[in-house]
């Protein structure tokens, strides 16, 4: 056969070989990619909290830093500084869970708004208070003494509460604001204040309740607390979510590393009873 004859089969067997070797390289690079893919999924990934700075900021920020990464978990904070915002940005998708409210306050925002966000369960009680400058023991309440207390229902029935449990005015059932007082015998004045400004208030009043997202960046210690929530308060921060990712995997290894234990000590040593995690 002749040179010219031989010609088109040696390049089609030219061809044939770079095709094969294509096909190899291919195949290897979807191996790669595929055993890569595989390793990038052995984790849960990224789950976004919103909280307010203190405690529950710091609280995300430790077990990010200390337990996520064991876990298969990143946990990204998404500050808030009041509590108006963190619930609609949870229910509009900005944030997967959010880690700043008692089970009271997500019942009454899900009336108001008709939105449907659920508890995961209870993390930590930020135990809130009256906290005064001008005197050292709930006692020393003055007739006619100038209390400030939140504006929103939770935190103002709450407050109310706390009080009527010390003996000094009486409330209903179900107490929500100053309506729901039913004796003032001491004839108390009282001022409703946004609950992120009540800290503020201390110096200007007898006494001012705040909660302690509030009271540890005021620097208001536990001395200056007349009156304190105790272990069995029913106002427990919660983690929330969305009801679609109630189920998901990485709300509950979430939930599971805000309650471990080590969680429970760094809480603990670092805020020494006035933020409890829950038993």
């Amino acid at each position: 056969m002749s040179s010219t004859a031989r010609r088109p089969r040696t390049i089609l067997r030219a061809l044939a070989l770079v095709a094969a070797a294509t096909l190899t390289a291919s195949l290897a690079a979807c191996s790669s990619s595929s055993d890569a893919g595989t390793s990038a999924g052995d984790g849960l990934g990224t789950v976004k909290v919103g909280a307010l700075a203190v405690p529950a900021g710091d609280i995300l920020n430790w077990v990010q830093d200390n337990l996520a990464e064991e876990a298969g978990l990143d946990i990204e904070f998404v500050e808030f500084t009041d509590y108006n915002t963190p619930n609609p940005a949870l229910t509009d998708g900005s944030t997967d869970a959010n880690l700043f409210q008692n089970a009271t306050f997500l019942d009454t925002y899900n009336t108001q708004s008709g939105g449907d966000l659920v508890s995961a369960g209870q993390v930590y009680l930020p135990a809130a208070g009256f906290y005064s400058d001008k005197i050292s023991s709930v006692e020393q309440l003055p007739q006619g003494a100038k209390i400030a207390i939140p504006n929103d229902p939770t935190n103002e029935g709450r407050a109310l509460k706390l009080l009527a449990a010390q003996g000094l005015i009486e409330v209903a059932d179900g107490v929500t604001n100053l309506d729901g007082v039913t004796s003032n015998p001491s004839d108390f004045e009282f001022t409703e204040i946004e609950n992120a400004s009540l800290a503020l208030a201390v110096p200007d009043s007898d006494a001012a309740f705040v909660t302690a997202s509030f009271a540890l960046p005021a620097g208001l210690t536990s001395d200056q607390a007349i009156i304190l929530e105790t272990t069995d308060s029913d106002y427990y921060n919660i983690l929330a979510t969305s009801p679609d990712l109630k189920d998901d995997p990485r709300i509950a290894k979430l939930y599971e590393l805000l309650t471990d234990q080590r969680t429970k000590d760094y809480i603990d040593e670092t805020w020494q009873g006035l933020i409890v995690p829950v038993d």
